[in-house]
């Protein structure tokens, strides 16, 4: 089976944010996954947070949300990249996301008035494979005849 993937170092966003919005599109059709993200930029739909919600208020329909804006659009922008590079290997654009991760990227150092800081820094993993749509129909096998009463 064909996948295509995506490995991205050091991105400027918040990881915390960027591991809550991996989960939440996880596992989805691509078209849909850029939808929500899309649906996440522009406020309309909050991406629910499971693991990293302290302080965190609700958001209608779901429990504890937000909307990280900044690092949705760059994993839209990811997810955009990656299904470019599936479709010059020759795949169809019926993709689904098979594994997508973030991890802490390094921290740097950057100077300041009163004192340094580290800057966050997320590793971002994609990886893309083709939905295979079956054409065959089943067949029913409990056919059974009364014709030899």
């Amino acid at each position: 089976m064909e996948e295509a993937k995506l490995n991205v170092k050091n991105l400027p966003i918040s990881t915390k944010q960027s591991i809550e919005i991996c989960r939440f599109i996880r596992n989805m059709e691509l078209q849909k996954a850029k939808f929500t993200l899309n649906n996440v930029v522009n406020m309309k739909q909050a991406v629910p947070y499971i693991r990293h919600k302290m302080n965190i208020p609700h958001k209608a329909g779901i429990a504890s949300g937000r909307y990280p804006v900044k690092a949705s659009f760059q994993i839209l922008k990811l997810l955009e990249s990656t299904e470019h590079n599936a479709i010059k290997e020759g795949m169809s654009k019926d993709l689904a996301i098979a594994h997508i991760s973030a991890d802490k990227g390094v921290r740097q150092w950057h100077g300041g008035r009163q004192r340094r800081r580290k800057t966050k820094s997320t590793n971002i993993k994609i990886i893309l494979k083709e939905l295979k749509k079956d054409n065959t129909k089943p067949e029913n096998k409990n056919k059974t005849s009364k014709q030899e009463k």
